[in-house]
């Protein structure tokens, strides 16, 4: 229930930083410019608080908190008197309107910049890109537990959120990616990981699996945090806190391994013996597991007792240096952005990546609980995603406006009124499309936790 209330809490903060500074960029250009600007609404729907302000402009904080707008003065809308025509924003020329449209996403990216120069001067506690197992295709390349990555493609990487990043894009497209890494005090090596070895039905949600890199900071010991009741655990008196060091003389030295070894272990003729570590004590203990027929798994009936592994990174900078830091920051997440973006209109990448307000809240609610640095880097990635998301051509988003203005400028004419009222249907249509989509992966992450 906390976790549910903090996660609508930290949407309506995050969204409502990022939508007012996205409607602030609209607003204050077209008050440079001269427009009158009739309201300024944080949110959709009914208004909980509003109050007209000197300049005549009405400030609105209304009910649903999933966008905003900036109401302007305009003849296709109002009936406008003569004397205030020059404030109008359909009188002002081709150039200022492009401004005062393109000022929003714009605003949305100079907030990204700011939020990473912030994260950078705070510190953004990380992991060190050490790898803790290698199988697959990793092995394969002969990267080998312990292997620190120095530099992935032609990028230098000193995070595994760096290094996961890279990963998925280059494994997306199936292209051979050169790793550069280092073991101990080795000369630093160069290893290529050859993806095109990825099964072809490798997605988005199995791809690091199929890969073979495990971060050693993700390993967790094989110790029993929890014992479900009636299950073939509880029935053995395997407890909380035990340690299982072999399923039948198989070693175990992480929880990962567990299933696995498992499975490959039990049969319905015999029941497996656990040795465990209780209380600084070995014990033995056989029993039959459970067979899960919907699954088609064996089941101990026991989770993994679930330890926060320190952090061993941290990316921070002065307030100077963080300044080139953090538009290289911006360069480097709008290229990902982008990319993921091309791959999923391209069908590389499946649409499951795009996450509604269910998504986004349970990060904000996450990010927020990893620290303010953390907090400062998802409001950076979705000020972003927002800027990206509205310059898209498409009518009713801001990229649709511009585009109308481009066509505009180079004809010397305005688009006919058809054509603008046919591209907000398809643009609405488009985006009722989108969300709906949305909307599904948001349900189906529910029900797949």
């Amino acid at each position: 229930m906390q976790d549910f209330f903090g996660s609508i809490w930290w949407l309506i903060v995050s969204l409502g930083v990022l939508v007012t500074f996205h409607e602030f960029g609209h607003f204050w250009v077209a008050r440079r410019f001269g427009v009158r600007v009739l309201r300024f609404s944080v949110g959709f729907g009914k208004p909980l608080w509003s109050r007209t302000g000197k300049d005549g402009t009405e400030y609105v904080i209304a009910a649903i908190p999933l966008g905003g707008y900036v109401k302007m003065l305009d003849e296709r809308e109002y009936d406008v008197p003569p004397h205030a025509l020059d404030s109008a924003f359909n009188r002002k020329p081709v150039w200022q309107r492009f401004a005062i449209v393109a000022a929003g996403p714009a605003f949305n990216l100079l907030l990204c910049i700011v939020l990473l120069w912030g994260m950078f001067v705070i510190g953004k506690d990380d992991y060190l890109p050490i790898v803790g197992r290698s199988t697959g295709i990793a092995a394969n390349a002969g990267i080998a537990e312990g292997d620190l990555l120095l530099r992935i493609g032609d990028r230098e990487v000193s995070t595994w959120t760096d290094a996961n990043m890279l990963l998925l894009a280059a494994g997306l497209d199936r292209a051979p990616l050169s790793v550069e890494v280092q073991r101990g005090t080795d000369s630093p090596r160069t290893e290529t990981l050859d993806f095109s070895q990825l099964p072809a039905n490798a997605d988005e949600t199995t791809l690091f699996r199929d890969i073979g890199l495990v971060p050693q900071q993700l390993l967790l010991p094989a110790r029993v945090g929890k014992v479900a009741d009636a299950s073939a655990a509880a029935k053995a008196g395997v407890l909380v806190d035990d340690l299982i060091l072999a399923i039948n003389e198989r070693d175990i030295r992480f929880w990962d391994e567990v299933p696995s070894v498992l499975q490959d272990e039990a049969t319905h003729q015999q029941p497996v013996t656990l040795r465990l570590r209780r209380a600084g004590e070995t014990r033995m203990i056989q029993l039959q597991p459970d067979f899960n027929v919907e699954a088609q798994r064996w089941m101990l009936g026991v989770e993994v007792a679930r330890v926060n592994a320190p952090h061993d990174a941290k990316l921070r900078y002065g307030p100077l240096a963080a300044i080139p830091a953090s538009l290289a920051e911006t360069w480097r997440l709008t290229e990902s952005s982008l990319g993921m973006l091309y791959r999923m209109v391209t069908g590389v990448a499946s649409t499951k990546n795009l996450s509604g307000p269910i998504s986004i809240a349970q990060y904000a609610n996450a990010s927020a609980q990893m620290g303010a640095a953390w907090f400062l880097f998802f409001l950076a990635v979705l000020s972003l995603s927002l800027c990206i998301m509205n310059l898209l051509p498409i009518p009713i988003l801001d990229g649709g406006h511009l585009l109308y203005y481009l066509i505009e400028m180079i004809k010397g004419s305005p688009v006919s009124e058809r054509t603008m009222m046919v591209g907000q249907y398809v643009g609405m249509a488009f985006l009722a499309g989108l969300m709906g989509i949305a909307f599904y992966n948001d349900i189906l992450r529910q029900f797949a936790s």
